[in-house]
């Protein structure tokens, strides 16, 4: 049952993630729902909000170990190069809210 619970609530965080963040190219605004990058997210991030271990720092590194693919794969940046500093702070706010709600 905790594994039902657990993957409803990575795939909320998901949701809440690809509606809410996004990366920015050349000024295009491109929500990680629609990158196909919000489930990836929630599944690295989720372990730091349910041991309570949740800080900036943390987030920071994950986004940092995440690969985007640009051009076909010709070359990877890491997810963190790619959103804008509110994006960074719009997603510390739900991820410190949905830990909240845990």
């Amino acid at each position: 049952m905790a594994r039902t619970n657990t993957s409803e609530a990575i795939e909320s965080l998901a949701a809440e993630i690809g509606e809410n963040v996004y990366i920015d190219v050349a000024k295009w605004h491109l929500y990680l729902q629609d990158a196909k990058l919000h489930t990836v997210v929630a599944e690295k991030l989720y372990p730091l909000l349910a041991d309570k271990s949740l800080d900036e720092n943390q987030v920071s590194k994950v986004l940092q170990n995440i690969p985007v693919k640009l051009g076909g794969g010709k070359r990877e940046v890491p997810l963190v190069d790619l959103l804008p500093t509110q994006c960074q702070a719009n997603l510390m706010e739900l991820l410190e809210e949905f830990q909240r709600n845990l």
